[in-house]
């Protein structure tokens, strides 16, 4: 098979499921602008799924946006450095249950089925491919180089989007009923970095793993990586790759973690079921979720540690960290070492006070710690910045006012994981957690328009049965039985 012959399955499959069939959300206007029922915010492989299920669902008055170029949305061609991902090649996501939109069609249509059979784990770059392949093939509605500053109440349900937009929006602001913030894994807060690091350490010489690197002038040079989890690993052999002399990784424990809890909840029901837990369990859950983490893949692992200049240091924090000598010294409980650069890996915090976008609503946003008193053994002041939402991912108010503001407001990035588990930003969560957001966006649609819908029900009036009746001729009163009384 070809792209081409697979590009024409889609589009049979997709026919047999009457796809596209006629909107039934009431049109909406904002004095003379034009509103949409729903505006995605990312254009990664969250708000591209998100984007096709409500297409199935008749809701295509959408528009998704991002700020990237197209074809450099999301972590794939920028910031992930790993070389596959590292979840199973087997899961689907975004194809929503379509046989011909899963990565292995795409796969198989341009190498065969024998290729497939040899794949381990799906290379990184191909995946990337695969989501652009996704978009074109869908037709989905992507406007890029367009970054959301500001969301904006304006009344119950309709929402004025502020934007930086030089690409080919005309306009620098939108209104949408409903605003979904697909926006990857740090859209629900920011990177961490340290904050001996921040204070201590000259910009130029330190780098969050998640930014652009010019890894050509690190060539040749000694790297530390702060940090234990996957990412760390991913940047140290990268580095290495890229001709770095030595990459040494730093990792507080005195042990790699070496459980992924994720193996364990991809099939034991724990994602697709996560939201019929109490709070306390789901606290408890993502609590030992973070505990553990998510350890580097063995593959991953061996490729860092097989090149000579790779170094692990466990049992290792950071104390202190001061320019010298053109370049760093990093002094942990084992002795003090110089480097050349530092990387950090050290996570992100979940918060929405962290989002300019965010500002003018962040105050009306309930967090965990707003409805929920966690025990001192798990309690933790990451998981308690994290918003409460509801189970289909709409934010909650602190108050009935702050309800209304943020009524029609969606969080679909790593912020969701205390309140909706491993969802958004995750592969193995995507294919269900895309329709539980996408019926959680419809429904609010139709009871945001109940009154309309009830009353053009109820004076519905379309003759549909046509037909006429003719008694046949009279066939005398010997046919009619006689009455019993």
């Amino acid at each position: 098979m070809s792209i081409e012959a697979l590009n024409e399955r889609v589009a049979t499959d997709l026919s047999y499921l009457a796809y596209g069939g006629a909107n039934w959300v009431r049109e909406m206007k904002h004095d003379e602008d034009h509103v949409y029922d729903v505006v995605i915010v990312g254009g990664g492989q969250s708000g591209l799924g998100l984007a096709f299920g409500l297409l199935r669902e008749r809701i295509p008055n959408i528009l998704v946006i991002d700020d990237n170029p197209e074809g450099l949305e999301g972590p794939w061609d920028t910031y992930a450095r790993m070389v596959t991902l590292r979840t199973p090649k087997h899961l689907t996501s975004i194809d929503l249950g379509i046989p011909s939109l899963t990565f292995r069609s795409w796969w198989e249509a341009q190498k065969g089925a024998e290729a497939w059979a040899e794949v381990d784990k799906i290379p990184r770059g191909d995946w990337m491919n695969y989501l652009r392949w996704y978009r074109s093939v869908l037709k989905l509605p992507v406007v890029n180089e367009t970054k959301l500053t500001l969301i904006e109440p304006i009344s119950q349900g309709l929402h004025r989007l502020h934007l930086e937009s030089p690409g080919s929006l005309a306009k620098q602001q939108l209104f949408a009923r409903k605003v979904v913030l697909a926006t990857g894994i740090q859209g629900g807060g920011e990177w961490h970095v340290p904050e001996l690091i921040k204070h201590k350490v000259p910009r130029h010489l330190y780098a969050h793993t998640s930014e652009a690197i010019d890894f050509r002038r690190l060539r040749g040079k000694k790297i530390a990586v702060l940090g234990g989890g996957a990412s760390a690993f991913d940047n140290a052999q990268y580095a290495l790759s890229e001709g770095a002399a030595e990459a040494h990784v730093f990792v507080r424990r005195k042990e790699l973690p070496r459980v992924n809890p994720i193996r364990q909840m991809e099939g034991s029901g724990m994602i697709e079921r996560f939201q019929a837990l109490s709070d306390a369990d789901k606290y408890a859950v993502i609590a030992h979720f973070y505990k553990h983490n998510q350890p580097p893949t063995n593959d991953t692992f061996a490729r860092a540690a097989a090149y000579p200049g790779f170094r692990l240091h466990l049992g290792s924090p950071w104390l202190d960290a001061a320019p010298a000598d053109e370049g760093v010294v990093v002094t942990t409980p084992q002795g003090r070492f110089r480097y050349d650069f530092l990387m950090i890996s050290t996570g992100l915090v979940s918060d929405p006070a962290l989002r300019p976008e965010l500002r003018l609503v962040e105050g009306d946003i309930a967090r965990w710690a707003d409805r929920y008193a966690a025990p001192a053994e798990v309690a933790s002041p990451m998981l308690d910045a994290h918003p409460y939402l509801m189970p289909g991912f709409g934010f909650t108010g602190r108050t009935e006012e702050g309800a209304r503001r943020l009524h029609g407001l969606f969080a679909f990035n790593y912020s969701v994981m205390v309140s909706c588990g491993l969802s958004a930003s995750a592969i193995s969560g995507m294919r269900f957690a895309i329709p539980k957001l996408v019926s959680s966006i419809a429904d609010q649609l139709f009871m945001d328009d109940r009154e309309t819908i009830l009353r053009n029900f109820y004076a519905y009036g379309d003759a549909e049965f046509t037909g006429q009746w003719t008694p046949p001729p009279s066939a005398g009163e010997e046919d009619v039985e006689p009455s019993a009384s």
